[in-house]
């Protein structure tokens, strides 16, 4: 078992709770959108330089994108995303990988809920950190990284965001 900490954990963190109120604020496919997006541009290229010869983690991306526009049906698109999190899994040895393929997966699943959006926080935030301190770096420091993160991600977020939204995702919090 890794001793590296898997994901940020805090719920009340000030940068959380801000992120919080924006996605509450916009539709599933807003939400999917953004998360998708952001990995692919940040976290992607992170996954990659680790473990380039697994495509697992992009291909739950293009799933989930392929979803978005219809061309294939969620069953098929949640297989591909149950790959990614297998990946995962498997990178018990590199948390600054697995995180990634964790926040990939949880960004890949927001098409089927929309509050697995939260994951690109929780677990891309402290991927980023990880690549640039080090997992083994303190997680004070860690973790004012990783919060930095999350406030480039509610900028991406912000806009991307639909003004007045007519249908936010209707979101149930279980953290």
């Amino acid at each position: 078992m890794s001793k590296h900490r898997k994901m940020l954990s805090e719920w009340d963190a000030p940068y959380i709770q801000s992120l919080v109120k924006l996605i509450e604020t916009q539709s599933k496919v807003t939400l999917s959108n953004w998360c998708i997006s952001y990995c692919d541009a940040h976290i992607l290229p992170i996954y990659e330089k680790y473990c380039s010869e697994d495509a697992r983690p992009q291909n739950a991306l293009c799933a989930a994108r392929e979803w978005l526009d219809g061309k294939i049906k969620l069953p098929q698109a949640k297989a591909v995303i149950l790959d990614c999190h297998a990946a995962a899994r498997e990178l018990e040895d590199n948390p600054t990988a697995q995180a990634c393929a964790r926040a990939i997966g949880q960004c890949a699943s927001t098409i089927h809920s929309a509050s697995h959006c939260l994951g690109l926080a929780y677990y891309g935030a402290l991927a980023v950190a990880y690549d640039k301190l080090g997992p083994g770096a303190p997680w004070a420091e860690l973790e004012a990284f990783a919060a930095e993160e999350c406030g480039r991600m509610e900028a991406a977020l912000r806009a991307a965001a639909v003004t007045n939204e007519p249908n936010p995702a209707k979101l149930t919090w279980q953290c």
